[in-house]
């Protein structure tokens, strides 16, 4: 079968699932979602095969160690996966929720309910546990899905889709409520972004050539996940001991990830005073760390040179540079950020309130890890990505996001004048 038959194939499939899981009840939902957990763990052998499998594909295409550290999984990481699963079924069903109702004068009573919004594409990169989070929210909030991974983690992806399948089987739900892409061709992707008959958004979670091509091409509604360009402005008024803290897990817990920092902005205040203990801490943990002239003098630093502002670096590699004020800090932001996630480390509340205020980014953080940006910290679960457009979506990805609504109005004869 041609590419173009077979998603036309998988978008029939999902329309058609979609429409009895607008209603299903959340206690067949999360009696799915149960049985496809169990499935996973009775399937760790299998699944951690494929694993390796793409791991050695990652390795033959020459994935940077970023890349192949968000592809590997081993029972820990594939613990985590369960979890994430399971947290998921705790969570309130927004499907059908209130809103809001008011009563107009007419007498008519006007309700406005949280519905799903039916076909889901997501296009991702490298991570197969994208899979679970992205199937699994997507059905609790009554949505079909069409997951297409990236080539990389393919086997992997695939093997976590077959749990999802026999689990929605033994349920006696339709196996098409969460579909993933059966090829690694890259036409796929083209195709999903022109299926406006099948799909009603696609989300993107991958790099910037990624998301690029989907916002370009996509004649479906978009929410996009942009590269996480991560600042933290260090304040004048800043805790050195909140500072050290804060710098190292957001840049080394796990660097390859969107909530990683990558450019360090130290006001020349609290520079003069603690920049060279602050990037010495940083040296000493294994981060290459690129540096302003003014900067150079500290021993171990590199010179930064115009491409490494704004980048995503995604290993263990930061750019610091200083900045006279928070004014210079949240301008450098606008210009270079990618309106993720970014952070201030201060004591001043005043300082803190116009960080907040006057910057316009999906996530903003004081005094805490940017690794917090994260649907599962943020209490979701899990996430399909950090959205940064601005339209319906933002932040996090979680179930209320994946719903939409409609108003439902009750009368009692009434016609209109």
């Amino acid at each position: 079968m041609k590419i173009s038959e077979e998603m036309i194939d998988l978008g029939n499939n999902a329309k058609k699932a979609a429409r009895h899981l607008r209603f299903l009840s959340s206690e067949n939902k999360n009696e799915a979602l149960s049985v496809i957990s169990a499935n996973i763990l009775q399937n760790k052998a299998n699944i951690l095969d494929e694993n390796r499998k793409d791991m050695q594909y990652g390795v033959d295409k020459c994935l940077s160690d970023s890349m192949l550290d968000r592809l590997y999984i081993d029972e820990n990481r594939l613990e985590g996966i369960i979890k994430s699963l399971e947290s998921i079924i705790k969570l309130r069903d927004p499907v059908g929720s209130l809103i809001e109702e008011f009563l107009r004068p007419n007498g008519l009573l006007i309700k406005k309910v949280r519905t799903p919004i039916g076909v889901i594409g997501v296009i991702y990169e490298s991570r197969p546990n994208v899979t679970v989070d992205a199937g699994a929210l997507c059905f609790k909030s009554g949505n079909a899905s069409i997951l297409r991974c990236g080539s990389e983690s393919y086997n992997t992806s695939r093997a976590f889709g077959a749990c999802f399948k026999k689990g929605f089987q033994e349920v006696g739900l339709s196996e098409d409520s969460v579909q993933v892409v059966p090829t690694r061709d890259r036409s796929a992707v083209k195709q999903m972004l022109n299926m406006t008959d099948h799909l009603d958004v696609i989300v993107p979670r991958g790099g910037k050539g990624l998301v690029n091509l989907v916002q370009t091409e996509a004649r479906v509604p978009v929410f996009a996940h942009l590269e996480g360009i991560v600042h933290i402005y260090i304040h004048a008024d800043a805790d050195p001991q909140k500072v050290s803290n804060v710098i190292l897990n957001s840049k080394i817990r796990r660097p390859g990830i969107c909530g990683a920092v990558e450019c360090l902005l130290i006001d020349k205040e609290f520079s003069r005073k603690h920049g060279t203990t602050i990037i010495d801490e940083l040296i000493l943990a294994g981060v290459n760390v690129k540096v302003t002239a003014d900067l150079l003098n500290i021993k171990g630093t590199n010179l930064a040179d115009q491409t490494d502002w704004g980048k995503e670096f995604l290993d263990m590699t930061i750019a610091v540079r200083t900045v006279e004020n928070i004014v210079e800090a949240i301008s450098y932001i606008e210009l270079y950020g990618s309106h993720h996630t970014d952070c201030i480390i201060t004591e001043s509340d005043k300082a803190a309130e116009s960080f907040f205020l006057e910057l316009d980014s999906a996530i903003v953080i004081r005094n805490a890890s940017t690794q917090f940006a994260d649907g599962g910290e943020f209490g979701f679960g899990a996430e399909i990505g950090i959205a940064t457009g601005k339209i319906h979506a933002r932040g996090p990805v979680g179930l209320e996001q994946l719903t939409t609504f409609k108003y439902i109005v009750e009368g009692n004869g009434q016609i209109r004048p």
